[in-house]
């Protein structure tokens, strides 16, 4: 389903889940259920450049990230953290790319039950020649903005990441 399709089916079926769930908070949900599809639609839009590498959004971030550090090395609990998957399914990342040679994994020298994931001249090098081929599609991607808006969006998108932490009180399970 493409964006506008996606757009359409919010609008139809807004009215009815409203009158469904009167007590629901339609702008809020409306909101999740654009951010849902605007993550959707990034993975489909940017998924095929990164197969065509061998990689998945995550696994590039993952890479992305190692480089970044000074000892292109990290935690999985790190990792995890910073590309904002599950433990779980970071733990499949990171076998996929010991598996084609792209990080390794050690043990802490001080706390051998802590792993070290750390890139590989293999991993530095696919990082390196995937970044050629996401100038324009990320480009192209962000096109419909102006400076403005896209400076807007990015503020916004942090300020609402904030009202995750600072604002939201978790509701107990059985509420």
């Amino acid at each position: 389903m493409r964006g506008l399709e996606r757009l359409s089916s919010i609008r139809r079926s807004t009215p009815v889940m409203a009158a469904a769930l009167p007590d629901l908070p339609m702008p809020q949900t409306v909101m999740v259920r654009l951010i849902r599809i605007t993550v959707a639609g990034m993975t489909q839009y940017f998924e095929p450049i990164f197969r065509a590498m061998g990689l998945t959004e995550n696994s590039f971030h993952v890479l992305c990230l190692l480089m970044a550090t000074d000892l292109g090395q990290a935690s999985p609990s790190e990792l995890s953290d910073l590309v904002g998957t599950g433990r779980a399914n970071m733990t499949r990342i990171i076998e996929e790319l010991i598996g084609a040679g792209h990080v390794s994994r050690t043990s802490a020298p001080r706390d051998a039950r802590r792993q070290i994931i750390q890139i590989t001249e293999t991993g530095r090098a696919l990082a390196l020649a995937t970044v050629p081929r996401m100038v324009e599609p990320l480009e192209r991607a962000f096109s419909g903005l102006s400076g403005a808006e896209f400076a807007q969006l990015d503020g916004l998108l942090r300020k609402l990441i904030r009202s995750f932490d600072n604002d939201a009180v978790p509701l107990d399970a059985s509420a």
